[in-house]
């Protein structure tokens, strides 16, 4: 197995986009808590999105796809994997224990994005 950055240099030299964005996977700890952190909790999101480090965020379906388990995943746009960390320590939900995460680098290659806003209808689709 290569190393991650043998890994990225090779996908740079192949053309692919090799950018670098980290992956926050985030479950309660102390799902009693999640209602009182909340309130912070979007304000910090908030915050990141404004500062350009918050690329998306939401919750996880459980595998089923069916049903809500509290799992949620942050993408974070930043220069390591250890301002990653910071950024998610920070985070108030935990920062207070509420919930606790993983994260891990993400190497987008390939995809697309589309947006499509219609400003009259208030409306947003990805």
């Amino acid at each position: 197995m290569p190393t991650w950055s043998e890994y990225k240099s090779a996908a740079q030299e192949r053309g692919s986009l090799a950018c670098e964005m980290y992956a926050v996977v985030t479950s309660p700890v102390k799902p009693e808590n999640l209602q009182a952190n909340l309130p912070a909790h979007l304000e910090y999101q908030r915050h990141m999105e404004q500062q350009g480090k918050l690329v998306m965020a939401g919750p996880l379906s459980d595998l089923s796809g069916d049903n809500m388990e509290g799992v949620g995943m942050i993408i974070y746009r930043t220069e390591s994997l250890e301002a990653a960390r910071a950024l998610a320590d920070a985070d108030p939900m935990h920062k207070s224990g509420t919930r606790e995460y993983t994260i891990r680098r993400w190497l987008v290659n390939e995809g697309s994005f589309q947006l499509d806003i219609k400003l009259s209808a208030q409306s947003i689709s990805f």
